[in-house]
C-alpha cells in the first residue's frame, strides 16, 4: 500500500512538472506572437510619418516657373506662326527651310510643355501674350526680302534670350518637370540660334 501511495505521488509529480514546462513553452511562443503582430502592426498603422521621398518629385512649381510656361508657351506658339507665315511670305529657300523648321521643332515642345503644365495644374492659354502678337501682326504684313531681313533679324535675338531664359528654369526651377523640359530642349534652341546665325550672316 505504501508502494502504490509513492508511486502514485512520483506520478502526480511528473505530471505537475511536464504541465508547468507546457505553460512556459506556450507563454513564451505567445509573447512571440504578439510581439510579431505588435512589430507588423507598428509598421503599417501610420504611427511613423509617410515616406515624403516621391513627393519630393513633384513640388508644385513655384512663381518663377509659372512665369516660365506662360512665357515660354506663348512664345513657342509665335515661332510656329511666324515659322508658317515664312513658308508662305519669305523669298529665300533657306529661310523658308528655317521657317519649316521652326514649325516642326516648336510644334513637338509645346505640346510637351502644355502636358507638363496640366499635370502641375497650370493653365496655359491659347492665346499669344501682347508683345508676341504684336511681332506676329506686324511680320505678317511683310513679304520678299524685307521679310526675310526682319524675320532673321528676330530669330537671332529671340533664340539668344530663349537660351536665357530656359538655362534659368534649367539651373533653377524647383520643379523637377520643368527643369527637366528647359534641359532637354537647350541643345534645340542652340541649333536654331546657330542657323538663324548662319543664315543671317549671308544676307
Amino acid at each position: 500500500m505504501k508502494r502504490l501511495s509513492i508511486a502514485f505521488l512520483f506520478l502526480a509529480a511528473t505530471c505537475i512538472f511536464a504541465a508547468c514546462n507546457n505553460r512556459d513553452e506556450n507563454g513564451s511562443t505567445d509573447t512571440s506572437n504578439t510581439n510579431a503582430s505588435h512589430s507588423v502592426t507598428d509598421s503599417t498603422r501610420g504611427d511613423k510619418p509617410a515616406n515624403t521621398s516621391s513627393m519630393v518629385n513633384n513640388t508644385l512649381p513655384n512663381k518663377a516657373s509659372m512665369d516660365f510656361v506662360t512665357k515660354a508657351a506663348s512664345g513657342g506658339m509665335l515661332e510656329v506662326q511666324l515659322g508658317q507665315l515664312a513658308q508662305q511670305n519669305s523669298k529665300s529657300h533657306r529661310v523658308k527651310d528655317f521657317g519649316n523648321m521652326m514649325v516642326t521643332d516648336h510644334s513637338k515642345a509645346n505640346d510637351e510643355l502644355k502636358s507638363l503644365a496640366a499635370s502641375n495644374n497650370i493653365t496655359v492659354s491659347p492665346t499669344l501674350l501682347p508683345d508676341h502678337q504684336k511681332h506676329l501682326d506686324m511680320m505678317s504684313k511683310m513679304k520678299g526680302a524685307g521679310f526675310d531681313k526682319h524675320y532673321m533679324d528676330m530669330m537671332v535675338s529671340d533664340h539668344k534670350e530663349d537660351i536665357d531664359e530656359f538655362k534659368k528654369e534649367a539651373n533653377n526651377s524647383n520643379n523637377d518637370a520643368f527643369k527637366s523640359f528647359a534641359s532637354k530642349t537647350l541643345p534645340t534652341l542652340q541649333k536654331h540660334l546657330d542657323s538663324a546665325q548662319a543664315i543671317h550672316s549671308k544676307m
